[in-house]
């Protein structure tokens, strides 16, 4: 059996850096990496100003919302592995790990988004809708692609997935204790008081955490295969 060690290697030399700089294509990613960094703190500084300006922002609760946090995140690791991407060197794992949590929250984001909360009617002020697009879709469609055929993936180990897991499960800790002692749960069906009580907040909440990690193992399945190694692909249309 061929060891996570011993297939890095063989897979940096099938897209080696040449003479100290990073393939055009590696570059590119780059790049496009911190423009999507830079469109999601723009998308939520422009939320923030504009719930400022009509007298409807409150920061604790913005600042509370999975969606918020997460891309806050995502924009720090696209500002992160951009700059690895521009620069002659390859991702490292703990980068790569990273990543692949980041693509898990955004997915599960835009799929919750999309499927449990787009329509319901919004308490207060409505404000510019683009950045709720961005973040809720576009961004989340760009980090799934970016992992599935940006060059110079590193080959993740199975047992990643306990990291991926780390800050899904320390924000619903938090959400639940601040929730119980001010009554304020960012998302309707986190609501014990709702119609289907605890029972109907579990039913969600194992099956969100099934999700994400159903979809980070996918994630990290993907960088191990033979037939995804995107250097490989690269590398081939590089040397036509």
């Amino acid at each position: 059996m061929t060891t996570n060690a011993q297939r890095t290697p063989s897979r940096s030399r099938d897209f080696a850096f040449v003479a100290g700089r990073p393939p055009k294509a590696a570059r590119t990613v780059g790049i496009l990496r911190l423009l999507a960094s830079a469109l999601v703190v723009a998308s939520i500084a422009t939320q923030v100003v504009d719930e400022s300006i009509h007298n409807d922002f409150v920061a604790q609760e913005y600042f509370s919302y999975f969606t918020i946090q997460s891309s806050l995140i995502n924009a720090v690791i696209l500002a992160l592995s951009g700059l690895a991407a521009v620069r002659p060197r390859h991702e490292g794992s703990l980068l790569g790990v990273l990543r692949a949590s980041v693509v898990s929250y955004a997915v599960v984001t835009a799929v919750v988004y999309n499927v449990l909360l787009r329509g319901l009617p919004d308490e207060g002020y409505v404000g510019i809708q683009w950045p709720n697009e961005v973040l809720h879709v576009w961004v989340p469609l760009f980090l799934l692609l970016d992992w599935l055929f940006s060059p110079s993936r590193p080959v993740l180990r199975m047992r990643d997935v306990r990291i991926v897991v780390i800050y899904p499960l320390a924000w619903l800790a938090f959400t639940f204790v601040r929730g119980l002692l001010d009554g304020w749960f960012p998302y309707p069906f986190l609501e014990p008081s709702g119609p289907n009580g605890w029972g109907g907040v579990l039913v969600y909440v194992l099956g969100i955490a099934a999700f994400i990690v159903g979809i980070a193992l996918a994630l990290i399945a993907i960088s191990r295969a033979k037939w995804a190694n995107t250097d490989l692909w690269w590398h081939s249309r590089a040397n036509r």
